[in-house]
């Protein structure tokens, strides 16, 4: 479905993106992760069309982007920007008709998003009455009125409480099932864990981690441990073994920076183990591990 090859971009002397390939297939969740600075917003307005790569190539369903309208695509920027003074059906409306919707398509569609989101009683209000949250509910609504076959989601989470990130994980995966192509950046790796099954890690323009998250995950597990101890336990000196570790009064987890048998052999001088297990680790432990690794 979406398909970018050695895209580069270059500001000033700077290599924003340098050489970064991945191809997502249609109907996935794909993660495209990495830390402040590392080139994600840039390759988002790349594939969006905002701006032109240096170098490369970027194909959705075998077409060069240039070749292609916007009406594919569906965005939700991580920097928000709704038109504060319009009223939520105008704006939804609106933004409906600039992606190719007929205008009794596009009220419809407003419609059943704003009663989705329950908003449905609220559509003469103007965006400005409206809390952050439900904002947020009318921009994640712009991104998909036109029912995209790919969508664009940046931090689409921020400002949400529990229930409604719940809400928008159902319809995400919703979506998904009925064959939308999702590329999904941001910070929150449990949200990642829960709904992408590939993902892509760049850190400083390049990609140092690509592909099936479990593939990935396992990688990372032969170094991943947690043990539970009783006795004192010198906290600085186990630190030295980890790249990422969390301590508790009973318990170290974390993943060692080399295999387990120096460890194992100080920690049983240091205490009495009472279990040792080998443990998957968590994406944000394989995020920092990786983007700590490559700096």
């Amino acid at each position: 479905m979406l398909k970018l090859v050695n895209i580069s971009k270059q500001y000033d002397g700077v290599r924003a993106v340098d050489q970064v390939s991945f191809a997502v297939q249609k109907g996935d969740i794909y993660g495209f992760l990495g830390p402040n600075g590392a080139g994600k917003t840039t390759t988002i307005r790349m594939i969006m069309g905002i701006i032109q790569p240096d170098s490369g190539s970027i194909e959705i369903s075998d077409n060069n982007m240039d070749n292609l309208g916007r009406q594919i695509i569906g965005y939700l920027p991580e920097d928000r920007g709704l038109y504060q003074k319009q009223k939520l059906g105008e704006i939804i409306v609106y933004f409906g008709l600039l992606r190719g919707l007929e205008k009794t398509a596009a009220k419809a569609k407003a419609a059943e998003w704003l009663e989705r989101f329950g908003l449905g009683d609220q559509q003469k209000r103007k965006v400005e009455e409206l809390s952050k949250g439900n904002q947020q509910k009318v921009q994640f609504i712009l991104s998909l009125v036109h029912d995209p076959s790919l969508l664009i989601l940046d931090e689409p989470f921020t400002g949400l409480d529990p229930l409604n990130q719940l809400l928008l994980k159902e319809i995400i995966q919703e979506k998904r099932k009925a064959g939308t192509t999702i590329l999904f950046s941001t910070h929150q790796m449990e949200q990642v864990e829960r709904l992408c099954n590939n993902i892509c890690l760049i850190n400083q323009g390049r990609i140092i981690v690509e592909g099936a998250l479990e593939s990935i995950r396992a990688a990372h597990q032969s170094n991943a441990v947690e043990v539970a101890f009783t006795g004192e336990l010198n906290k600085e000196i186990a630190q030295v073994y980890f790249n990422e570790v969390a301590i508790t009064e009973s318990k170290i987890a974390g993943i060692l920076k080399d295999d387990s048998s120096s460890f194992l052999r100080w920690i049983n001088d240091q205490v009495s183990v009472e279990s040792f297990q080998v443990k998957t680790p968590s994406l944000e432990q394989i995020f920092i591990e990786e983007v700590r690794a490559a700096s």
